[in-house]
């Protein structure tokens, strides 16, 4: 350029201006002084603070199983008769969504219910009338063992008088031994005494005469004594049938009432399946409308139109709640997971809102939502990341209200505080964030 200047100053006579202002031959250059300046800057911004994170993607959720959206599906096979609502609906706890007509055959009858009921009514009359029965052959048995006892009252005292007859038997059978005894002495006597001429014929008569009447007499009442006791033993015998006839028909009786309280008892049972599936059948009739669990909006409704049928199970519309504990799901790496602890704090950006971050300097940016982590699940997700879930930090500004179940989410792990160099030659290396935890000073306790 010098050169070219002076040849044309040469060839001119004179240095022409606009060379110098095109070439900017007599100016000074600053450009050093603005390179060193940045280089300088740059090595200041080495040693600023920087906070080391983790970027985790996901998404809005909740921590309730209750809040999240719910499929309404049918409990029954059937058809679907009616529909209450349509997608976009909001509906109450209790709303009817859509009307089915079972399909199944036991229970196309439209008076099932109440035949169902009579036939419980009929069997609990049955239960009843065998309990009715088995009371009646109580009482039955009751008046077996009053007729018994009074008969063996009646034979006892019986027993006893034939006791005492046998005792006075036994007495004048005693007597009327003697009396044919001497009887019989004085009839010896006589003969002597006749055959020796003592005492006429007639006086040997008269001693025969009474010695036959004390054989006759000792006789009838040894056969007297001998009736008595026949019926004493008989007397015994009818004790004893009559005790033998009442335990039979004791015995028979509570046959019966086994029986009939048998019966009772599998009536009963019947009774309990009829109202088992009395029940069944009411639950299942109200089964045929579908109502919304709790208030929400109707979504993704799989069928359509009327006359479809659907099978059990089938889901039918999705509620979303419309009152939710907002929440976040992160998934992070395994390689992060130690680096993550119940209590720690979380930064994040949600879609649809403007935000400008520095990943560094959290205090720094604008549009960032404070969360704090609620637990870490200890199994791997379908995506082979860990999930963590994020609650509302109560002391920072509250989350958007408009947020939607599902929404994306990108999130950011406040770590340690590094120097920004640290943070460059780590990120250079590929190395993890630094894994630290807070310090435990230990006391010594005395003894």
């Amino acid at each position: 350029m010098k050169r070219l200047s002076q040849h044309i100053f040469n060839e001119t006579g004179y240095r022409a201006k606009s060379v110098e202002d095109i070439y900017f031959v007599r100016s000074v250059h600053t450009i050093r002084y603005w390179s060193y300046g940045i280089i300088g800057f740059l090595l200041l911004a080495l040693f600023l603070p920087w906070t080391q994170n983790i970027n985790a993607n996901g998404a809005v959720t909740t921590l309730y199983q209750d809040q999240r959206p719910q499929q309404l599906n049918t409990i029954i096979p059937g058809r679907i008769v009616k529909w209450y609502v349509r997608e976009g609906n909001y509906v109450q706890k209790g709303d009817t969504i859509v009307q089915l007509l079972d399909i199944k055959d036991d229970y196309l009858d439209p008076n099932l219910v109440k035949r169902t009921e009579e036939q419980l009514n009929a069997k609990k009359q049955k239960a009843d009338l065998s309990r009715d029965k088995a009371m009646a052959t109580q009482n039955q048995i009751v008046a077996i063992e009053n007729a018994r006892e009074l008969k063996l009252n009646s034979l006892q005292n019986k027993l006893e008088q034939l006791n005492r007859k046998v005792i006075s038997d036994s007495a004048a059978l005693v007597a009327s031994e003697i009396d044919h005894s001497i009887a019989q002495v004085q009839l010896t006597r006589a003969k002597q005494m006749y055959s020796e001429g003592i005492i006429p014929l007639t006086e040997l008569e008269r001693r025969t005469a009474q010695y036959n009447k004390a054989l006759a007499y000792m006789t009838e009442k040894s056969q007297t004594l001998k009736n008595t006791r026949q019926d004493l033993v008989i007397c015994r015998i009818e004790i004893s049938t009559v005790v033998q006839d009442a335990a039979d028909k004791i015995f028979k009786a509570r046959a019966e009432i086994a029986s009939a309280m048998g019966d009772a008892a599998s009536t009963d049972a019947e009774v309990a399946k009829n109202q088992n599936q009395l029940a069944n059948y009411i639950i299942r009739g109200g089964q045929r409308w579908l109502i919304a669990p709790q208030s929400g909006q109707i979504t993704k409704a799989r069928k359509a139109g009327l006359n479809e049928t659907v099978k059990e199970g089938d889901m039918i519309v999705e509620i979303v709640p419309d009152k939710v504990n907002y929440a976040v799901e992160l998934f992070i790496d395994p390689m992060d997971l130690v680096l993550i602890s119940k209590g720690q704090e979380v930064r994040m950006i949600f879609d649809g809102y403007p935000a400008v971050v520095f990943s560094g300097w959290p205090n720094a940016s604008y549009g960032t939502f404070q969360g704090t982590v609620a637990a870490v699940e200890t199994n791997r997700s379908e995506n082979g990341k860990f999930r963590m879930l994020i609650i509302p930090n109560e002391k920072d500004k509250p989350w958007p209200k408009e947020l939607k179940l599902g929404a994306g989410v990108q999130g950011f792990a406040l770590l340690k505080n590094v120097r920004v160099w640290f943070e460059l030659w780590r990120q250079i290396n590929g190395f993890p964030p630094e894994y630290y935890r807070p310090t435990v000073t230990k006391t010594n306790s005395k003894p």
